[in-house]
């Protein structure tokens, strides 16, 4: 008889030992089928006073895009969640030690999470399933594409810090605090009579769905560091996790705030535009050093501003149209814009006041040409003494070499007796003469052009002035921190 309870033994422990479970014996032991719906229509507590506490957690996997002109940021981050479905446990023990297993998403409740600054609809694949565990715990993680408004502040672009926030919380189960008031009276809008119901049926309150964060601010910042995989412009620095509530009547929802800090990177806008126009700076100022009575000069400034102006289009379809406060960038692009332009009209007044005194002293020299021809034409025995004493006066040192043989001529020609020659000689001498004077009078300086002359030096010097204060200064605000 002990044999045969011994070998009954040795044959049920055998087949435990080798006993077969399937993630299928535990749905069926469940009854977790798509066709029940007692695990998915309401939410998962035995008692309704109970709340269900979702725990949370979002990770930075990337930052995609950040757009300043519609102040959009584009996230893609992966988020965990579990919570408690109090339906929902066996023991591992029945079913060869299996402790979780995996569902499609569409079996069970899932709280009604949502993104408070979401503006467009997540398109990314979504996973399928979710994990069971034997306690009632279930996990879900999904990664999410979030294109979310931000106000972000541009005012020290491209040297900023922007601060975005994912707020995620529930869209109809509200949480502690006011609580949801069910009120069965329906004429509380009375005063009496809803002071009335306060006290013959006070109000009953329920915590439905509360959220709690897995991590820290200082985990969730370094696992996010770790993750992160694209940055584009953008540095990540922090990701701070806090708690809010979000009042709406007499109800309160509970909110995790997921606040992304990040510092752009300033170097491709210091190459593409900021040292473009400082040098279109430095080439404007260069151009005073240009002679005043050439055309080239103003050609020079003009083309320039243009040169700027293409420059502020640029920047037109990168900042945004409404900030609160005027962008630094802006103010380096209208103060020295401002500065070429008032560049441009002085040389404008220095052209004009350069070719006024130019035809004044062309005038009188051509008032001085005619007096001399008159006395030519009654001292005809001084010709040449005359002659002699306008080239000396009026040629300068590039055009005696010239002259000098002409007057040996002349003497000779005198001297000969060649009367009908000299004569022809002299009246082109005469015209020569003129031509040396009025050459003579552009290079000298009279009223307007000394007027000129102090018009440009003083502008000059109060344009190096102010380019001297306004970058340190604006430099200075750019670097600052912000408070």
């Amino acid at each position: 008889m002990k044999r045969v309870i011994f070998l009954l033994l040795v044959i049920l422990a055998v087949a435990a030992s080798s006993q077969i479970c399937s993630y299928q014996d535990i749905l069926d032991y469940l009854n977790l089928t798509t066709d029940n719906s007692v695990f998915r229509l309401t939410r998962p507590v035995l008692d309704h006073t109970r709340p269900t506490v979702v725990h949370l957690d979002v990770y930075l996997y990337a930052i995609l895009s950040v757009i300043e002109k519609t102040q959009t940021f584009v996230p893609f981050v992966w988020c965990s969640m579990r919570w408690i479905n109090e339906r929902i446990k066996w023991d591992p023990a029945h079913f060869c030690g299996i402790d979780r297993v995996s569902i499609p998403h569409e079996m069970v409740w899932k709280p009604d999470l949502f993104i408070y600054e979401m503006i467009e609809k997540d398109d990314s694949p979504k996973s399928p399933y979710l994990f069971l565990y034997n306690d009632g715990s279930i996990f879900k993680e999904e990664g999410l594409r979030i294109v979310s408004a931000c106000n972000m502040d541009v005012h020290k672009f491209p040297f900023d810090t922007q601060k975005c926030n994912i707020s995620i919380g529930s869209t109809l189960h509200c949480s502690e605090g006011l609580k949801c008031l069910k009120r069965t009276n329906k004429k509380l809008y009375h005063v009496f009579s809803f002071f009335l119901s306060l006290i013959l049926s006070p109000p009953s309150t329920v915590d439905e769905l509360l959220l709690q964060p897995f991590s820290n601010s200082s985990r969730a910042t370094q696992f996010s560091k770790e993750l992160i995989r694209i940055h584009g412009e953008w540095e990540f620095l922090h990701l701070l996790v806090s708690k809010s509530n979000l009042s709406y009547h007499d109800r309160l929802w509970d909110q995790l705030v997921y606040t992304v800090t990040m510092r752009r990177k300033p170097l491709l806008h210091v190459l593409n535009f900021l040292l473009p126009v400082l040098f279109f700076l430095t080439l404007d100022l260069a151009s005073f050093f240009i002679a005043d009575h050439r055309g080239e000069k103003l050609g020079f400034k003009i083309t320039v501003l243009l040169a700027i102006s293409v420059l502020l289009l640029i920047l037109n379809d990168i900042l945004p149209s409404m900030s609160s406060r005027t962008p630094l960038i802006a103010t380096y692009c209208i103060v020295i814009f401002g500065l070429m332009l008032l560049s441009v009209l002085v040389t404008i007044l220095v052209t004009y006041l350069l070719e006024k005194d130019a035809e004044n002293l062309q005038r009188e020299s051509w008032v001085d040409g005619d007096n001399t021809v008159k006395a030519d034409n009654t001292k005809e025995e001084e010709q040449e003494h005359t002659l002699c004493s306008c080239i000396s006066e009026a040629s300068d040192a590039e055009k005696q070499h010239e002259l000098v043989p002409i007057s040996e001529e002349v003497s000779s020609s005198i001297q000969t007796g060649e009367t009908h020659v000299l004569l022809l000689i002299l009246d082109e001498l005469k015209e020569m003469q003129k031509t040396l004077r009025v050459h003579h009078s552009c290079r000298s300086k009279g009223k307007y052009a000394m007027w000129a002359a102090r018009i440009n030096g003083a502008f000059f010097f109060l344009y190096v002035i102010t380019v001297s204060l306004f970058l340190p200064l604006l430099y200075m605000e750019w670097t600052s921190e912000t408070q």
